[in-house]
């Protein structure tokens, strides 16, 4: 396993990753960058804090970590920072959504090194982190499982039945993150369905939650630590955290939910970001 990032070493990766993501969608001409965006610091203080057991060099290694993708259209920020961690080639990010691509639009576990389950049709992605963690315990191993979860799919009714099981049988080698950015995909949480005070919720189905700032890269990867010596129950992090982060005219606008910038509006975002131009 890669050894430990600095946190300012984090942040740089934060934009970089940022930055992969705005190039993918503007070569692909279609994507999510808005979700994708908000989601950064979540992945790379997952992938590169040395919180998670992953190895690039053996992607099958069987005492690895797992993380599922629940909302799998934000596609886009796990492939570049499965490319930025050595999975396979950061070239092959400038071919999103191609013909015959390793990179789809959502995750394919059959094309995409470093995939530990496809993923795309929204809801589904806790119940699948629940069996694996459960075949962990009754294998006795000490895998952790991690899965990422959008705000508005928690409007998925799967969702709440993957979390009752969770508790039920006490997961506390399950860690979820809600991308808590309050936007979805053509509105607002409260415009559309209002889910209230989301952490007193998960708390109330016996939870043990982590409320911060998504965008802290040290809360973060704190948060990650706090969830591994929790014992008892499954964790989530309630990351607060803000749709298109780090582009001023992205930034909690749902317009920017699946669509790509155009070659003068990557510039501006690239800039932005204190980035050089296309790749």
């Amino acid at each position: 396993m890669e050894v430990d990032m600095d946190y300012q070493s984090l942040s740089s990766l934060c934009t970089q990753v940022r930055g992969d993501i705005l190039n993918m969608t503007h070569k692909a001409g279609s994507g999510h960058p808005g979700g994708s965006l908000s989601a950064v610091e979540l992945l790379v203080g997952l992938y590169f804090s040395g919180e998670m057991a992953v190895d690039a060099s053996h992607p099958d290694w069987e005492e690895r970590d797992r993380f599922i993708l629940s909302k799998g259209h934000v596609a886009p920020v796990l492939y570049s920072v499965l490319a930025r961690k050595g999975f396979f080639p950061v070239e092959e990010l400038w071919t999103l959504r191609k013909l015959d691509s390793i990179l789809q639009g959502h995750p394919h576990m059959g094309h995409t090194p470093g995939l530990d389950c496809s993923s795309g049709s929204l809801g589904q992605g806790l119940s699948i982190a629940n069996g694996l963690a459960l075949a962990f315990r009754m294998q006795e191993k000490s895998n952790r499982v991690y899965c990422l979860l959008g705000d508005g799919e928690l409007q998925e009714g799967q969702v709440w039945e993957a979390v009752m099981t969770a508790a039920q049988h006490k997961l506390d080698n399950l860690c979820a993150m809600v991308d808590y950015n309050r936007v979805q995909l053509d509105g607002t949480l409260a415009e559309i369905k209002d889910l209230g005070d989301l952490a007193a919720k998960w708390r109330d189905f016996g939870w043990n939650v982590i409320e911060l700032d998504g965008h802290d890269i040290q809360a973060v990867v704190e948060a990650y630590r706090q969830a591994k010596v929790c014992k008892g129950k499954p964790t989530v992090l309630m990351a607060n955290t803000i749709k298109g982060k780090g582009v001023s005219f992205m930034e909690n606008d749902c317009n920017w939910h699946g669509n790509a910038p155009n070659a003068e509006q990557l510039r501006q975002a690239l800039s932005e970001l204190g980035l050089e131009g296309e790749q």
